[in-house]
């Protein structure tokens, strides 16, 4: 992964996360990019948000569940989405299972979208995987 952001000197330790939270990339999203485990499904969904508008297709294949993951996604083919801003709406856990009802914002080709999916992610030997969602 690149070292700026496109933002002047930038480097990755001292840029904003892509997630939202009032954070360094390197403080927030990146060790789990790196290899931690999200403590919960929020910042597991935050995570593959940041995974998403930096191009990380193989951490958003290893936080899939294994029994939705889709083929490769190709996250290079035009067009590209410029993702924007994430709000997270709600979250809820129970036990193993939790939902992330978010909002997403990205522009496609030069046209701006939105995006309201309420995410399901399951706990498996300590580890949280997005499973679906449905899309409002």
């Amino acid at each position: 992964m690149r070292a700026a952001t496109g933002r002047g000197s930038a480097t990755v330790s001292s840029e904003s996360c892509p997630c939202g939270r009032p954070r360094t990339y390197a403080a927030c999203c990146g060790p789990y990019h790196a290899g931690s485990q999200a403590a919960d499904a929020e910042s597991l969904m935050r995570s593959r948000y940041s995974a998403y508008a930096r191009g990380l297709e193989g951490y958003l294949m290893a936080t899939w569940h294994p029994s939705t993951r889709p083929g490769p996604l190709d996250l290079g083919a035009a067009p590209q989405s410029k993702w924007l801003g994430l709000e997270i709406k709600a979250c809820s856990e129970s036990g193993d299972a939790a939902t992330v009802e978010f909002v997403a914002r990205c522009r496609i080709g030069g046209r701006a979208r939105r995006l309201h999916e309420v995410s399901r992610f399951l706990r498996e030997n300590g580890r949280w995987y997005y499973v679906d969602g449905v899309i409002d």
